[in-house]
């Protein structure tokens, strides 16, 4: 039983603001949540975003970008660094099914997780009285227990190349 329960909750953090789970586990909330100030938590599946214009669509709805919104990765990079107009403090965004998200477009999926991984290294993070590090721009990646290696291996590429 205990074994199981572990199991459940495991959690793959690739960096202090990106963490891969799968679709039974999760996250406790001390790992995501700020002991103060306002959050902004935005959902998305990644069954909905099998296109670059059913992306940039979702993230334009759902994190409620400008109407300037360029519709370009460039754009949707720049947009995620700065989400001005949301008025918080933190910004969690989930994404469910993150296996899902350019399935079929390598260069498109490169490009959107690149995005991710610099917004959150650009929003940086800090450390906690209690030790905790917290990034101001968290991205909790959930897919299938099958797609948790690859996806991992995936984002383990802009990790290596921030050490590079």
């Amino acid at each position: 039983m205990g074994g199981l329960m572990e199991e459940e909750m495991r959690a793959i953090h690739v960096a202090p603001w990106m963490h891969i789970i799968t679709e039974n586990g999760g996250l406790h909330l001390d790992e995501l949540l700020p002991a103060s100030g306002s959050v902004y938590v935005a959902r998305l599946n990644g069954h909905d975003m099998p296109d670059e214009v059913s992306v940039f669509q979702k993230f334009w709805e759902t994190l409620k970008f400008p109407e300037y919104f360029g519709w370009n990765w460039h754009a949707f990079y720049d947009c995620l660094r700065d989400l001005q107009w949301l008025s918080s403090d933190y910004h969690i965004l989930i994404i469910e099914s993150a296996e899902n998200v350019l399935s079929e477009d390598d260069a498109a999926c490169e490009e959107f997780f690149g995005s991710l991984w610099r917004a959150g290294q650009r929003w940086s993070y800090t450390k906690r009285p209690e030790g905790v590090t917290l990034s101001k721009f968290s991205v909790v990646l959930s897919c299938g227990k099958d797609s948790e290696s690859g996806l991992a291996r995936r984002l383990g590429k802009f990790q290596d190349q921030r050490h590079a």
